[in-house]
Order: C-alpha cells, then sequence, then structure tokens
C-alpha cells in the first residue's frame, strides 16, 4: 500500500457523442492528505444506470481503513480547531470557487454516476456549492454570549467550540450537495471529518475532495472512505471513543440503527431521514401554478429525493382539471440518457429502484387506483421507469406508506380543508409539504397545522443554503443549512466569574 499526493487512478469518460468529457477523477481513499489504495488493494465498480456500464473501479475501504482515517481526523482535530475562523472560511470559499470552476465537469460526473439530466445536475452543482458560500460566510460568524447573572454576583460567558471529528454518511441522490451540506459547516465550525460516500455514486465526492487538496485543505482535515460494507466500515468508527459527532442522510431504518449505535458513546447526532411528503391541492389553486409547481416537487431528480412529493391530495373542485394538466405534462417527458440533449427523465438508480416502481404501481392499481399514463418499465438499455399518472388512489395502497423514490405520481381526491389537513398527517414522516392555495389564512393554517419541518406554499422547490433543511417525526433530528446548520457542530461552554465590581 502507497501514500501519493494525486490520484491513484484517474477516470476518462466521453458522453453524448463526445461532447462532454470527465478527466481526474481520483478513485481511491483519501486519508491524512494523501490518495491511496484500500487496505489489500480491493476495489468495487461504479456503474452507469443508464447504460449499466463500469465507469470505474473505486477503492473498497476496509474497516481498518475506516480507523486510518478517523486516526487521520483525530490528529488533525486540535490544530484545526486552533485555525483562526478567517482562514476556515477562505478554505471553504476556495472550495466554492474551484467548484464553480468545475462545474461542468461536476455535472457530467453526476450524470453519468447517477443518472440525472445534464440540466438538473449542473441546478446540483450550484446548488451544492452554496453550501460552501454560505459556510465560509458563517465560519467568521460564530457567536457566544456575555450578561450579568440574574442574582447579579457575576458575569456569565457562554462560548463556542467545535464538538469535535465528525463522521459523516452521505447518500447516492444528491452526491454534490449532500456532501457539501455537511462539510461545509464541519470545517466552519473547526472540525474534521470522516466521508462515508454512498457506494452507488462516491465518485463526485472523490472530485469534491480533491477540490479541497487543491484549494490548499491541510492534512487529516477531511477525508473520504468510499466502501461496500457500510456497515462493517462504520460500526468500529462509531464505537470509537474518539468520534465526537454523526451525520447521516438516508433511510429512516438505517438511520434508527445508527441512533442506537450512537447511544453507546452519546454522540451528538444529525439525521436527515426518510419523506413521504404530501402535496395538497385545493379547489382555490391557481391552476397553472399548481401544476408547475407540482411537477418540480415530484419529477425533480427523477423523483429520487426525500422532498418529492409523494401523495398528492386533490380537492374534487379541482381534481379532475389538475389530473389532466398534470398528465399532459408528464406525457411530455423525454426519457434518455441523461447527457443526451433534450432528455428530461433519466433512469432511475438501479434494477432494485425500478422493481420497487413497478411493485407500488401494481399495487395501487389492483386495489382500485386508475392508471392514467405510464406504468411500465421502458424498453431500452439501463434502469428506466416510465413517468405515471395514478388517480383515484385508494386506501390501504402501499403507495401511501412507503416513499416511492421514483417518477410516479399518486392522486387521493378529498372533500374539506379538515380532511386534507388529516391526509396529510397520516404518515410516520414529517419532512416536507407542499400546499398551493389563493386562500392566505388557510396558508397559514397549513403552516401551523401540518406536521412537517418545511413547507413549500405555492411553490415546488424549498431548498436553499440560507435557510434551515430537516424534519420532525421519524424524518430526523437536526438542520442543515441556515446559521442553524453550524450550531450542529458546536457546543456551548458555560463561564461564571465573580462580579468585577464587588468590594
Amino acid at each position: 500500500m502507497t501514500d501519493t499526493t494525486t490520484p491513484t487512478t484517474a477516470l476518462t469518460t466521453t458522453v453524448a457523442d463526445d461532447n462532454v468529457s470527465v478527466e481526474g477523477v481520483p478513485t481511491g481513499l483519501f486519508i491524512g492528505g494523501r490518495w491511496r489504495a484500500a487496505t489489500g488493494g480491493a476495489t468495487f465498480s461504479v456503474r452507469d444506470p443508464s447504460t449499466g456500464e463500469v465507469l470505474a473501479e473505486v477503492a473498497d475501504a476496509t474497516p481498518a481503513d475506516g480507523i486510518a482515517a478517523l486516526d487521520a481526523a483525530v490528529a488533525a482535530q486540535d490544530s484545526w480547531a486552533a485555525t483562526p475562523p478567517r482562514q476556515r472560511s477562505d478554505l471553504l470559499r476556495a472550495a466554492f470557487d474551484l467548484v464553480r470552476e468545475h462545474a461542468e465537469d461536476l455535472a457530467a460526473l453526476m450524470t453519468l454516476e447517477m443518472g440525472k439530466p445534464l440540466a438538473e445536475a449542473r441546478g446540483e452543482v450550484t446548488y451544492g456549492g452554496e453550501f460552501l458560500r454560505w459556510f465560509s460566510e458563517e465560519a467568521v460568524r460564530i457567536g457566544g454570549d456575555y450578561r450579568t447573572n440574574p442574582e447579579g454576583t457575576g458575569r456569565a460567558i457562554v462560548l463556542k467550540r467545535p464538538v469535535g471529528p465528525v463522521y459523516a454518511i452521505t447518500p447516492w441522490n444528491f452526491p454534490l450537495a449532500m456532501a457539501t451540506r455537511k462539510i461545509g459547516p464541519a470545517l466552519a465550525a473547526g472540525c474534521t471529518v470522516v466521508v462515508k460516500p454512498a457506494e452507488l455514486t462516491p465518485l463526485t465526492t472523490l472530485f469534491l475532495v480533491e477540490l479541497f487538496r487543491r484549494a490548499g485543505l491541510p492534512d487529516g482535515v477531511l477525508n473520504v472512505v468510499p466502501s461496500l460494507d457500510a456497515k462493517g466500515l462504520s460500526e468500529p468508527i462509531i464505537a470509537d471513543r474518539r468520534l465526537r459527532k454523526l451525520t447521516f442522510t438516508g433511510s429512516t431504518p438505517v438511520g434508527s440503527a445508527l441512533l442506537k449505535q450512537a447511544a453507546d458513546n452519546v454522540l451528538r447526532t444529525s439525521m436527515e431521514l426518510g419523506g413521504n411528503a404530501p402535496l395538497l391541492v385545493f379547489d382555490d389553486a391557481d391552476l397553472d401554478t399548481a401544476v408547475t409547481a407540482a411537477m418540480l416537487a415530484k419529477f425533480r431528480n427523477v423523483g429520487e429525493a426525500c422532498t418529492a412529493a409523494n401523495r398528492f391530495f386533490v380537492q374534487e373542485g379541482i381534481a379532475d382539471a389538475f389530473t389532466a394538466a398534470l398528465t399532459a405534462k408528464v406525457d411530455g417527458f423525454r426519457v434518455g440518457r441523461g447527457s443526451e440533449e433534450g432528455t428530461t427523465m433519466g433512469p432511475l438508480i438501479d434494477d432494485r429502484a425500478v422493481d420497487k416502481a413497478a411493485r407500488l404501481v401494481d399495487d395501487a392499481v389492483a386495489r382500485g387506483a386508475r392508471l392514467v399514463t405510464g406504468g411500465q418499465r421502458v424498453d431500452r438499455p439501463g434502469t428506466y421507469y416510465a413517468p405515471t399518472v395514478l388517480d383515484d388512489v385508494q386506501p390501504g395502497s402501499d403507495i401511501l406508506t412507503t416513499e416511492i423514490f421514483g417518477p410516479v405520481v399518486s392522486i387521493t381526491r378529498f372533500t374539506t380543508e379538515e380532511e386534507g389537513i388529516r391526509l396529510a398527517n397520516d404518515t410516520e414522516f414529517g419532512l416536507i409539504a407542499y400546499a398551493y392555495t389563493s386562500d392566505f389564512a388557510r396558508g397559514q393554517r397549513l403552516a401551523e397545522r401540518l406536521e412537517t419541518g418545511m413547507l413549500g406554499l405555492n411553490t415546488g422547490v424549498v431548498s436553499n443554503a440560507a435557510f434551515p433543511f430537516g424534519g420532525v417525526k421519524s424524518s430526523g433530528l437536526g438542520r442543515e443549512g441556515s446559521h442553524e446548520g453550524i450550531e450542529e457542530y458546536l457546543e456551548s461552554v458555560y463561564v461564571l466569574t465573580p462580579d468585577p465590581f464587588a468590594a
């Protein structure tokens, strides 16, 4: 096993009739400021879901590699915590500038390994980069407190300090933004990080870390360990008492298991977990606005997003018109490889995702739903499922309780506002909800009564680095983004001193 300051191998891939190329993407582990092979030299394949072809062989980290990454993070923690906030800010800003400089490379890379259309991948580069810029600005604004105690006998000082080494586990569906949303605040706060990217889409994160290296990243501050064995890699890291923070984005069952492991060492945790987002359309909604926004809420990222609208609840008076208008737009999707010009709907991530979508649709139809359009696999190489609309979905259908993670609209009709709210809240999840109405007072009622961490009111996209992202109930703990995001990586230290004016 040798250490090197350059990537162990480089990926060179050309797509879309030679008009997009990606070169120089590392495929090794990044530990202690160096790219290296995995212990034993094991690798795993990363595939293009639009063709099934292998894009690259990536180093497969062992548990020993994971501990080596934690060793590096622990060794760098004190010096990084003591680094002036302006220097931490400058590093994040330099990384942001490099992300912008390599925007086309990152977008093409995400399209290759995840399948989303190139235009959407470019949007993720913009969104993901903003977390680096935002937290570069927050790094120099970490506050504290100083005041007289209520008794008047002393002075209270509250300091903020980094919680310590962080283990960050990121998902496959937004491989850039989910990494920057964790790395940005952690580094801004003065925490060192070990990142475990999803095995389906590790290349984007590896390239991002290479950009950090080029930006002047100190050794050990940021480490990345892709692995096929997520559980085997993670368990010893989480069990190590030197780790002080765990942050995870993924499914609720996995998040719940990680919380149980984190409890042994009483780790600080941030959990952005599953969603089952309701989308409410009221009779008084502007039809064009509702349809346009609903398309974004449902089909962004091929429907593979925790924020995707899963359960459409449409009031009776507008239901026919809404369903017809939505279906017309769904039928206008061009399904194909994300890098192909004009593609507006790419493949799902793998065969399991296609099977899941098919199973949910078949179950809903068997229980009485009306298949309006779609409802089948697409006959072409890759893992595609046709954009689908189901109307009159009946109670008891699996699609109402299962996060779809695919391009399937599930419409249920309701009569009163009270019924709509009851249906929307009838889930263990509470990440985000969407609602469309021209009644301002109703919008206020919905904001207070819907059990959700976020609400898109007459809009289909709410994600923004400047505002708190997170859910309630089984959708997670903590917030990412905004000034709240950096607080997840800081702890308060209270100091009391005697009254300096006392005789």
